[in-house]
């Protein structure tokens, strides 16, 4: 709900098959046990008695990916719409209950999910859990609520993007430069939407998504924390159980997304004080074996202050104000991204030199194994700390289900960064880190004539 899209968020904080029948498998310290209802609905319980509260967490498959030419910026309105009332909730009460309740709730998309998660009480999941069943069951479209989440949304774009440095060209970076959007349209367009899809918007093509994507077999249920599994099987049955299956979506259609790279082009940004420097690497999907390299390799790189780019540009050359580096891997082909602001009196073809010669360092001389121990320990420790609350270990089972096919897998990522080697980190720069496979965004300040 005041997250449209992760990966871009980050860049902008610079200046961040499944069985039917019941299972039980070990997690690291997670035991989860995983259903299916006769609807569809995957169900994910994950009972911990020693927490202090439950996290009642629903993934739908659909994000931006799954938009239309012509009608960008569906899954973000669906972001907001989902609070505008249901056949039992009337508008804006879905926040109160849960606060009510002394809970907390929020919601994001990307390009490849949507969320809608709350932590509650443990006496008070269930409320959690008819909440979410009344919205999926009944959510009220109506000309009135579309067009003021509409003007919403816009103006989520004017502040996000169109009046923030460095907006425009996050996009360019993340979607359109990157990727060929006459053969990869889900990802060559953005999350947010454009002004023109969403003020050509009807009531009937918005209901048609809904009942598409906001389907029980199109969902994923977590439920993680203090509560009683046998409970809460009975609580998801009454609640869900009643809700009726929709037809399977098609299938998104993405082909040669980078066929069309390398690309060049400059942007005018006149909000944006000093020049900058984006460069976007065709890369693969989240779960590919080569995933879990470019994923340290981009903390060897660009995460830290002891980061190669960091060092170089920032601290010895005094170059750039800023700098990053980091993979932006998704169900479909993923990019790899490197960012940077230019220091006063610095221009993005310096920015583009150094960044040039650090890639090359790693293509031709590799990484030192303390720069990779350091890369892997890192990783660790964020995926310890991020599964450290009920929350965080339900987004968790989440993720790996959705991108890797299996909750499971939530033990074995950890296994497979850590089989990573400086082999693998020199092998996949030299694969996808070359000149012939980035689009370029150079940002420039806008100057007083074109600013008047």
């Amino acid at each position: 709900m005041r997250n449209f899209c992760r990966t871009a968020g980050a860049v902008a904080a610079l200046l961040l098959a499944i069985p039917a029948a019941a299972q039980q498998t070990p997690s690291g310290d997670t035991t989860f046990e995983m259903y299916e209802l006769a609807n569809g609905l995957r169900v994910i319980l994950a009972p911990d008695r020693a927490s202090t509260s439950v996290a009642v967490n629903v993934w739908y498959d659909v994000g931006s990916r799954h938009e239309r030419p012509g009608r960008s910026g569906f899954g973000h309105l669906f972001e907001h719409l989902m609070f505008q009332g249901s056949e039992n909730v009337a508008r804006g009460e879905h926040m109160q209950f849960v606060e009510r309740a002394g809970g907390s709730m929020n919601a994001s998309i990307t390009e490849d999910r949507t969320n809608y998660f709350q932590t509650v009480p443990p006496n008070r999941y269930n409320l959690a859990l008819w909440l979410e069943s009344d919205r999926m069951r009944s959510l009220q479209i109506t000309e009135e609520n579309m067009k003021r989440e509409v003007e919403v949304v816009k103006e989520e774009r004017r502040l996000r993007i169109d009046n923030a440095p460095y907006g425009t060209s996050q996009l360019q970076a993340f979607y359109y430069a990157p990727y060929d959007a006459t053969t990869c349209f889900p990802y060559g367009h953005s999350v947010i939407g454009s002004m023109e899809d969403l003020d050509a918007a009807e009531v009937r093509d918005v209901q048609q998504f809904f009942d598409t994507y906001y389907a029980p077999n199109n969902a994923t249920l977590t439920v993680v924390g203090d509560f009683d599994p046998a409970e809460a099987r009975g609580f998801v049955e009454e609640y869900f159980g009643g809700i009726p299956r929709a037809a399977e979506a098609e299938p998104v259609q993405c082909t040669e997304p980078f066929s069309h790279l390398p690309t060049r082009q400059t942007v005018t940004d006149g909000n944006a004080q000093l020049p900058a420097f984006f460069a976007s690497y065709g890369a693969v999907p989240a779960g590919h074996a080569d995933s879990y390299a470019l994923s340290l390799l981009g903390s060897i790189l660009g995460v830290g202050e002891s980061s190669r780019l960091h060092q170089r540009l920032v601290r010895q050359e005094q170059a750039a104000l800023a700098v990053q580096a980091s993979p932006a891997l998704r169900r479909g082909p993923g990019i790899f991204m490197v960012f940077a602001i230019a220091n006063q009196g610095v221009g993005v073809e310096r920015l583009d030199q150094l960044l040039g010669e650090e890639i090359e360092r790693v293509r031709t001389g590799g990484v030192t194994a303390d720069e990779l121990e350091k890369a892997k320990n890192r990783y660790r420790a964020n995926a310890v700390l991020g599964r450290q609350t009920t929350m965080g270990r339900a987004e968790a089972l989440q993720w790996h289900n959705h991108f890797l096919g299996d909750p499971g897998a939530i033990q074995t990522e950890m296994e497979r960064h850590m089989a990573v080697s400086a082999v693998d980190i020199r092998r996949v720069a030299n694969q996808y880190l070359t000149p012939q496979n980035r689009a370029v965004i150079l940002t420039q300040p806008a100057t007083a004539a074109t600013q008047e």
